[in-house]
């Protein structure tokens, strides 16, 4: 039966969904068909989170199958709009163009190739060259402005940001070599902008002392691994080393994961030519490790360059895990090493949803017997779920700024932010978390040399189950839901 209290949870949900919807609607209407396109994007990607998160609060078990058809049929239809929404903006481009063709030659006619623009930080002849790459078919230059030690060109794009950043870039290298980069980014204003910067701003390469520094946090991290492992096992590693063989297989297993993470950023990173320098691994007794940082000592070419090496990394490391959970349940049985109660299991909504697909009525007793592999690919879960969240560079958080940019990259981590702190008051966990965050991994990533192509439709929804997986692997399930779904007695 439905309480008063889970009523309220519906209702708050519905109340807060429609007016974000009816909002995001007020805004779009003046921008005619593309912004009610846009807004039914959004639309579609919200769409599965308000069906689950709706039912699971009220009670209402949607079970796994339920789940990957939303996902799969708001993938589809946000696909299917975007090309609508790219097709409908075709017309709209065409006219802006000749708009600002007839702009541009009368600005041309006008401007003066010779004249100086007192502050810049370049030398006269390389800004003279650097004028020059520009023009009415690419980017149309209107205004000069310094910025750090290079300089902002304000002015008109006149084509696909994608195409038009090549030719940018292979025109400035024509002139000058290697010796400056160029971005193309949006401003306050979110009007397009070309910056360019001398190479010497380029990521540095890791230090002597950041390299020691990796190796005495992997060494830390396998420490910590052990104990995590000691203290599942019922024995503290750290005043009783000498067990370390009982500690061995799940010391490995949760390194097993961490490894698969980094190998996945590391492929994927070789493949864009984009070098990555040591990972810096944060251990954590609780768990093993939270994962690690890895910082790009490469300029990234593009926001899909950053998207896929980012998801690279969750997507290795959480199918592994998931592998091991899945192996680990299909493998306990009476008798196993490890002895759950099942309130193990009401942690989390992914977790708990497949030990009752696979462990059927046995999780309905107060004590479940499981395989080691079900607690480390739980573990390792947990870690890639928190290396999920929306916040600053960890790779959620570079997700979110890969799909829907730097603004949203930063509000994104405030809210999570937020949400750690208010669950730190239960679970210290979070606390830790939100300490790593705020001290390690707040800022957003730097922009790419191309900020304003997008990730294509495929990837975003890609991004989209990517974060509903973190939200169903980290949100525990309600004693009520548990009791529906059998879980407990």
């Amino acid at each position: 039966m439905v309480t008063g209290s889970e009523n309220s949870i519906v209702a708050t949900i519905v109340l807060v969904a429609f007016g974000i919807l009816g909002w995001g609607f007020y805004r779009a209407r003046p921008l005619g068909k593309l912004g009610i396109y846009a807004w039914l994007q959004s639309v579609v990607l919200i769409a599965p989170w308000l069906i689950f998160f709706g039912f699971f609060a009220a009670g209402i078990y949607i079970n796994i199958v339920g789940i990957l058809f939303f996902i799969v049929a708001s993938s589809g239809l946000y696909i299917y709009l975007g090309k609508q929404l790219r097709t409908a903006g075709q017309d709209t481009i065409l006219r802006q163009r000749a708009t600002q063709r007839i702009e541009a030659e009368s600005l041309t006619s006008s401007a003066t190739e010779e004249e100086k623009i007192v502050g810049i930080p370049l030398p006269d002849e390389d800004l003279s060259a650097i004028r020059g790459i520009f023009g009415i078919d690419t980017f149309f230059a209107t205004e000069t402005i310094p910025y750090q030690e290079g300089v902002v060109f304000k002015g008109n794009l006149r084509g696909e940001p994608e195409a038009v950043h090549n030719r940018l870039t292979a025109s400035l290298k024509s002139k000058l070599g290697d010796k400056y980069r160029i971005f193309l980014v949006e401003n306050q204003e979110g009007k397009p902008v070309a910056i360019v910067l001398p190479s010497r701003n380029d990521p540095r390469p890791t230090t002597v002392v950041q390299k020691i520094m990796a190796v005495v946090l992997l060494l830390a991290t396998i420490a910590t691994s052990f104990e995590a492992s000691g203290i599942l096992l019922g024995f503290d590693f750290f005043t009783q080393p000498m067990r370390y063989p009982q500690a061995l297989p799940i010391a490995c297993g949760i390194f097993a994961v961490l490894a698969a993470h980094e190998i996945g950023h590391l492929l994927m990173a070789r493949r864009y030519q984009v070098r990555l320098a040591l990972p810096f691994f944060l251990p954590s007794v609780q768990i093993g490790s939270f994962g690690a940082i890895t910082r790009f000592e490469s300029l990234l070419l593009n926001r899909q360059v950053l998207f896929d090496i980012s998801l690279a990394g969750p997507a290795a490391g959480g199918i592994l895990s998931l592998l091991m959970l899945v192996a680990g349940l299909l493998l306990s049985h009476q008798g196993s090493l490890f002895q759950m109660p099942n309130e193990f299991f009401q942690g989390s909504i992914l977790v708990g949803t497949l030990a009752r697909v696979v462990l059927g009525s046995a999780v309905q007793s107060s004590v479940v017997d499981v395989h080691p592999l079900t607690v480390i690919g739980w573990l390792g879960l947990v870690i890639t779920a928190l290396n999920l969240m929306p916040a600053g560079q960890l790779d959620g958080g570079r997700i979110v700024q890969a799909i829907y940019g730097r603004k949203t990259a930063g509000r994104a981590t405030v809210a999570t932010l937020i949400v750690l702190a208010l669950v730190s008051l239960a679970n210290p966990l979070a606390m830790y978390w939100a300490i790593v965050i705020v001290f390690l991994q707040r800022d957003a990533e730097r922009p790419s040399l191309n900020e304003l192509s997008e990730p294509d439709d495929a990837r975003a929804a890609l991004g989209l189950l990517a974060l509903f997986l973190m939200i169903a692997t980290l949100l525990p399930l309600t004693p009520a839901l548990a009791g529906r779904l059998g879980i407990g007695g």
